[in-house]
């Protein structure tokens, strides 16, 4: 998180990370691996009077920031989340807030995801990766008509709505579904976070009217490449925040852990160790807030930003949640342990919305195109 904060940034942070300690401990977190939803509706509305979905919407439109970055303080719910391996639809509701935000025309849905009662789904990912779009949205006198896959999306099963990409001709539009409309179709996948869902879900001539898209018929490019800066902002300081919890939790054990006499943190070997893991999760701690002040400011550099942040993070914090695993020897592969809590949450928000390998690629693209046009 950000190394200096306000005294109402301070307050917001603290009082989320009281709420999840309370209401999901971690025993509650296995309470809910069986649970289809993954979260329980009260704790989201409660959640959302604190805050958590209204950061990225305008006051005109019943939201609001705590500092005036409203991306800055969604980071800071963001990371305590992946401290508390936190169940809830944190990133797919903030974004299509978002979107109804920035495109007023879809007014009716965004009060209930404002205060927690209605669940949407972004709909943007498909099985190509982060560059794949096969998803075709087409214009047929009044109506949009869509074909095509979306994985994974996350609390389809739950959502009222979803906000589906797809290709119109050479554009790229953004439409509003009833997740009950005919022609959709939506398939549970088996993932390895224990409170978050996701679906494959299947558009088969699915007809809706053209004022159900969400901005321009065809120009949508724009929105949704800031969804998905959005989007990788949020992944990235929810993966650093469990990085954290891992890292403590596994210094904490290595004081209290006693080899030959002696406290494991007094080996020099695992001295070097340590010191690497801090230096990744300090590393880490800072490109993501670089990433998140960038994108919040509408920096042109916050596309490369948010690749470089997402493919540092993805590489090194699995360097060190493997290496926290590993300390804790035995233990530290048990399901009774806390720790796989923390690798899975990292593990599932590394392959969301592009791998390290897909944004290093991203990377050397923009390079090209920022060159190209020098």
């Amino acid at each position: 998180m950000l190394l200096e904060l306000t005294s109402d940034q301070e307050f917001f942070r603290d009082n989320t990370a009281r709420f999840l300690d309370e209401l999901v401990p971690v025993a509650r977190l296995r309470d809910l691996r069986d649970d289809e939803a993954g979260f329980d509706p009260k704790y989201w509305c409660r959640g959302a009077e604190l805050g958590w979905t209204s950061l990225l919407v305008s006051e005109e439109h019943g939201g609001g920031s705590i500092s005036g970055s409203g991306l800055v303080d969604l980071t800071l719910v963001a990371h305590e989340f992946g401290r508390h391996a936190a169940p809830g639809p944190l990133l797919a509701t903030n974004i299509v807030a978002a979107a109804l935000d920035a495109n007023p025309t879809q007014p009716d849905l965004l009060p209930g995801l404002l205060d927690g009662t209605a669940v949407a789904a972004w709909c943007h990912g498909e099985r190509g990766g982060l560059a794949g779009m096969d998803t075709q949205i087409l214009t047929d006198g009044n109506d949009l008509v869509l074909d095509g896959v979306k994985r994974p999306v996350e609390s389809a099963a739950v959502a009222t709505h979803l906000l589906v990409t797809g290709r119109t001709g050479a554009g790229v539009t953004q439409v509003l579904v009833p997740a009950d409309a005919e022609g959709v179709s939506i398939t549970p996948l088996q993932g390895v976070d224990l409170t978050r869902r996701f679906s494959v879900v299947t558009f088969d001539g699915v007809r809706v009217r053209a004022d159900a898209a969400v901005g321009g018929v065809g120009a949508a490019a724009p929105d949704v490449e800031r969804q998905l800066q959005l989007g990788v902002v949020m992944a990235n300081a929810e993966s650093v925040g469990a990085m954290e919890a891992a890292f403590d939790m596994t210094v904490e054990w290595a004081f209290d852990r006693y080899s030959f006499g002696r406290p494991l943190a007094s080996y020099q070997a695992l001295k070097h160790r340590f010191a690497h893991m801090k230096a990744w999760l300090e590393a880490s701690h800072a490109i993501s807030d670089e990433a998140a002040v960038a994108v919040d400011g509408g920096d042109p550099a916050a596309p490369t930003l948010i690749s470089v942040a997402k493919a540092f993070i993805g590489q090194y914090g699995s360097e060190l949640l493997q290496e926290c695993v590993q300390l804790h020897g035995g233990i530290g592969v048990t399901f009774e342990h806390d720790l796989h809590l923390y690798l899975r949450r990292h593990t599932l928000n590394r392959a969301l919305l592009g791998t390290p390998a897909e944004h290093r690629l991203r990377i050397a693209d923009l390079m090209e195109e920022a060159e190209n046009a020098a």
